[in-house]
């Protein structure tokens, strides 16, 4: 038994090593003038990726607070959404629910090179193309099925047992939603909420097509440098996207578990 725990121990320890040797990584190169082969460690430190990033000449930080911005604009109207759509195919059984499942999935399965072009065409007639709007309706497409599909499962799980009980007893639906409803999801909202960041706050090639150039994100910023092969301007870029991801996500759960602990809900 004490070989066994030993060995999942081992095992534990090297996943995390693999985990965080790259970021460790990616924090040198964002400090090196020059690293190449067959060195150990960097010829040359330096930071100008860094003061790059901070200046605000570069207008990096005001770009990175306007992505954050548009995430979170994102992935509440995105989970706004979800809820009901989720709620249908996990908790109701009706004619062609398999079908809808996959069909939710299908703005992952169908490359989004293959769409956009039409959705850019679109766009355009509806006059809302290199608008912040479009930009946010185009981040859409491919966070539903994430929020969707990750709430599905959570609807499954809790059922709808609880909410009949609060209607028999005479709660209205705007109370059944927020009393019982949102405290039995809550842990379902925070992982697709978060992953549903993450994903917009990644897009590129639909941010850059539908915004066409006139909205810059982020990441708009981070990959010509990514592309050129500087390291050290990439790195840096690259570090910053990680930390603000990871602030934010952090922000997010402990404001909604506080939320819900100051009424003393529960979670699943």
């Amino acid at each position: 038994m004490k070989k066994k725990s030993n060995f999942f121990a081992i095992i534990m320890h090297i996943t995390i090593l693999l985990l965080i040797a790259p970021l460790l990584i990616l924090v040198v190169w964002s400090f090196s003038r020059s690293w190449s082969w067959p060195y150990l460690l960097p010829q040359e430190f330096g930071l100008r990726g860094i003061m790059h990033v901070l200046h605000p000449s570069s207008r990096a930080l005001k770009n990175l607070l306007f992505s954050i911005r548009l995430s979170m604009i994102v992935t509440i109207i995105t989970l706004i959404i979800s809820i009901p759509a989720a709620k249908a195919l996990g908790v109701y059984n009706f004619k062609g629910k398999g079908f809808f499942k996959v069909l939710v999935l299908a703005p992952i399965i169908v490359p989004p090179v293959a769409v956009a072009m039409g959705i850019h065409l679109t766009f355009i007639r509806l006059g809302i193309a290199n608008t912040f709007i479009g930009v946010v309706l185009v981040h859409l497409i491919p966070c539903l099925p994430y929020g969707i599909r990750i709430l599905t499962n959570v609807f499954e799980i809790v059922g709808e047992s609880m909410e009949q009980q609060a209607k028999v007893l005479g709660a209205n639906p705007i109370q059944i939603f927020l009393h019982i409803t949102l405290p039995l999801i809550a842990p379902g909202l925070i992982s697709a909420g978060s992953l549903v960041f993450i994903v917009s706050f990644s897009q590129y090639f639909l941010t850059f097509l539908i915004g066409g150039g006139r909205i810059i994100t982020f990441p708009m910023m981070m990959f010509p440098y990514i592309q050129s092969g500087d390291r050290m301007m990439a790195s840096s870029y690259s570090l910053v996207f990680i930390l603000a991801t990871l602030v934010v996500l952090v922000i997010m759960e402990k404001a909604i578990k506080s939320y819900y602990g100051t009424k003393n809900y529960f979670y699943l």
